[in-house]
């Protein structure tokens, strides 16, 4: 998958020659998260080009970690299904989420901020158990952004699925949630909790109470939020 090659036999070596390149990695994560369209994993990897996520999704499937298949038959729509081989590498992806949690300083960490991607995150782990039965709109407001940027809609749909929304969908709001990115962010990675964001003024919801006050519950926050931060 690269030109270049660290000419070793060692099965580290060799299996870095296929999972190093650049962005790689990161694509894997969607991938094992679930991800199979190419525009869900655009979402997923927001700040890479069209052009090589087509090349990168080309080289995981010639290395046989990736099948490329149609929707239906007849369908022009293609899917992304992680062969055994591709499979495999969950725990290995899960445990470099880990190691990254746990070692990674804090600041260099939340200087990385991105809404879309953190959004995104949201609707993938949100938990739809603590969330009413009918159709339920979460509106989440992020002051200090663009204007472009600054509102994005969660809609939990009847049969629990969830969509994201960059673009107002019409419905009636049930929750507004307004907070900065990176308070939002230190939530999302278990270093901050509702309650304190609040607290401290950081956070503000408005709306129904029992949405309101089952946030921390619904969030899902991320996979890796449980992981004790070692470093500073």
């Amino acid at each position: 998958m690269t030109n270049a090659s660290y000419q070793q036999f060692c099965p580290v070596a060799m299996a870095a020659e296929t999972l190093c390149t650049r962005w790689t990695i990161v694509l894997l994560r969607e991938l094992v998260a679930g991800s199979t369209r190419f525009n869900e994993l655009r979402r997923g990897v927001p700040r890479m080009s069209p052009a090589l996520l087509s090349k990168r999704l080309c080289e995981l499937e010639t290395a046989g970690i990736i099948v490329r298949e149609q929707l239906s038959p007849g369908s022009d729509i293609s899917v992304y299904r992680l062969t055994q081989a591709g499979r495999d590498l969950q725990p290995v992806i899960e445990a470099i989420g880990i190691w990254g949690q746990k070692w990674v300083e804090t600041e260099p960490s939340l200087e990385n901020l991105d809404p879309e991607l953190l959004m995104w995150d949201m609707r993938r782990n949100l938990d739809t158990e603590p969330v009413p039965a009918d159709r339920t709109v979460i509106e989440f407001i992020y002051p200090e952004l663009p204007a472009s940027q600054r509102k994005w809609w969660l809609l939990v749909e009847p049969d629990r699925s969830v969509d994201l929304c960059h673009i107002d969908p019409g419905f009636d709001v049930d929750l507004y949630v307004s907070v900065d990115l990176r308070t939002m962010t230190e939530i999302w990675m278990g270093l901050k909790t509702v309650t304190r964001a609040v607290e401290n003024g950081k956070l503000t919801i408005i709306g129904r109470r029992d949405l309101a006050d089952a946030m921390q519950a619904w969030l899902g926050l991320s996979p890796f939020a449980k992981v004790r931060k070692l470093a500073t």
